[in-house]
């Protein structure tokens, strides 16, 4: 396609069908467009949820979510590509899906009427271990600095409103919050780009990055 963008994916499986349940014979027929790594070519939804699952990290990520704020979606996507166990939606259950490119399809998404009900979910994960602490992110007086805090494995990063940030609910229900260190003019950053980089933070503190499974390009 010299005048266009390449194509998306992978055409009509060529030759005999490989075996196993985890194929779908219409993407086998037709041809996988899906944005997903080559791991799960002609899989079906069902059968890479299924995989993902067995491999999730022990980060959750939360949202407060009263404006519909857009960033939903960026986030849900970025849950995907670091691997969060699970993401929970607090507040309205409508949200813009749009941003997050179909990935809510392989994530595991909760809803929770208010930050009491998410904290309370929380509480009751990985009973061997304990609740889960719910950890906010916040430019506040008194935050901890992402830079050289210790993060927990076990942690439900909780992330506020683009613009007022977390609610004082919220605020009240986290275990400690922390900023992230900017040195610009801005007082805060974009809620879906502080996502991005709390959850990679975690990535590089406990995230086996010699498994075969940690995708590179």
């Amino acid at each position: 396609m010299p005048h266009g963008p390449a194509e998306v994916g992978v055409g009509p499986w060529q030759g005999p069908w490989p075996e196993g349940e985890q194929y779908d014979p219409a993407l086998l027929a037709d041809g996988d467009r899906r944005n997903v790594v080559d791991r799960y070519r002609y899989w079906t939804v069902e059968a890479i949820v299924a995989d993902l699952d067995r491999r999730r990290h022990s980060f959750h990520v939360a949202i407060e979510n009263w404006q519909h704020d857009f960033n939903i979606g960026t986030i849900v996507r970025s849950a995907n590509a670091f691997l969060a166990r699970e993401v929970h939606i607090v507040g309205n259950r409508r949200w813009n899906r749009r941003g997050a490119m179909v990935t809510d399809r392989y994530q595991h998404v909760r809803h929770h009427p208010t930050v009491a009900d998410l904290r309370g979910y929380l509480q009751d994960r990985d009973p061997g271990g304990g609740p889960v602490p719910l950890l906010g992110i916040d430019n506040l007086p008194g935050s901890a600095h992402l830079e050289t805090m210790e993060i927990p494995r076990r942690v439900c990063f909780l992330f506020g409103q683009e613009g007022p940030g977390l609610s004082d609910a919220a605020r009240a229900a986290c275990d400690g919050t922390f900023s992230i260190a900017q040195f610009g003019s801005t007082r805060s950053i974009n809620a879906s780009a502080a996502a991005a980089i709390a959850m990679h933070a975690w990535v590089r503190t406990h995230a086996d990055l010699t498994d075969e499974s940690a995708w590179r390009g």
